[in-house]
């Protein structure tokens, strides 16, 4: 899976390891990668994600907001593309054991265009943070919609059209904290967005000097592999630095997972690297 930046080790077994963070330079492009296979709509999507320039334009206000502005971790066009192939990932595994997407299953759709909603979202969950933080996942949905029917123009009857962006926003709206999906390819998004944690998308705040339970506990992952597992479809492995990345998992993708509708097909699995931890910081002060 080649184009990730923040120098990540991205096999399509999905092993995330530390990625430069490279955010780009104002003018500098970051193209959306993902292994569309032999799905054309999504191909022509994304075709379409990487030539528009208003998309491109709230994805660089977005990462303005978070990293300049908020000290945050990065959102933007890495960070979706993290997401997106890691959720087409899930979901293409949840395929091969038999899951059966939630369109195909309540409107008669097909797998295709189960990835095609499950990338979109994945592309456009964090637009509203080019307004604000807070309640940014609501601010989402009405500036994704435009974008989304923009997207999709002609490559559906309008009937399709309209369930696809309905179930896009769904699952838009339920990766917030309190989100409650009710679609697998919602709760596919939901996980794939809490797992971009490496270490790689808190270097710029962290070297920044912002430290904080937030940039401590991401610094502290050194990789993710998202696996074929032998009891549920999809096995996670995380390798942790410090036991500060114990928070990334307890309170972020626990959170995540929990509700999500996948935590019967998904397993997760943690473990500190080398005898001793790694220092971190020499002093906190408050």
């Amino acid at each position: 899976m080649r184009g990730l930046s923040r120098g990540s080790t991205f096999r399509y077994s999905m092993v995330m390891s530390e990625m430069e963070q490279t955010s780009p330079a104002p003018g500098q492009r970051v193209e959306i990668r993902i292994p569309v296979r032999h799905n054309p709509l999504l191909k022509t999507i994304v075709d379409r994600v990487n030539s528009d320039e208003e998309l491109y334009a709230l994805w660089t206000c977005m990462n303005v907001n978070a990293v300049t502005r908020l000290g945050m971790t990065d959102h933007g066009p890495i960070h979706f593309q993290i997401v997106s192939n890691i959720a087409l990932k899930m979901l293409r595994q949840l395929l091969e054991k038999g899951v059966v997407p939630s369109v195909v299953r309540d409107h008669g759709l097909t797998e295709a265009d189960a990835e095609v909603i499950v990338v979109l979202a994945s592309l456009l969950h964090d637009l509203g943070m080019s307004i604000q933080r807070g309640e940014h996942e609501q601010y989402s949905l009405f500036v994704a919609q435009p974008i989304i029917d923009r997207l999709l123009e002609g490559l559906y009857t309008p009937y399709t059209r309209a369930v696809i962006r309905a179930e896009t926003q769904h699952a838009i709206i339920a990766h917030r904290s309190e989100g409650r999906p009710m679609t697998v390819e919602a709760g596919i998004v939901r996980v794939a967005d809490a797992l971009d944690m490496t270490k790689g998308r808190s270097r710029i705040p962290f070297e920044a000097g912002v430290v904080n339970i937030h940039s401590l506990s991401a610094a502290s992952i050194e990789q993710i592999e998202i696996l074929s597992g032998e009891e549920k479809p999809i096995w996670i492995k995380i390798r942790m630095s410090n036991s500060a990345g114990v928070f990334q998992l307890d309170e972020l993708l626990k959170e995540k997972l929990h509700g999500s509708g996948l935590e019967k097909y998904v397993e997760v699995e943690a473990s500190i690297e080398g005898e001793t931890e790694k220092k971190l910081v020499k002093i906190f002060r408050l």
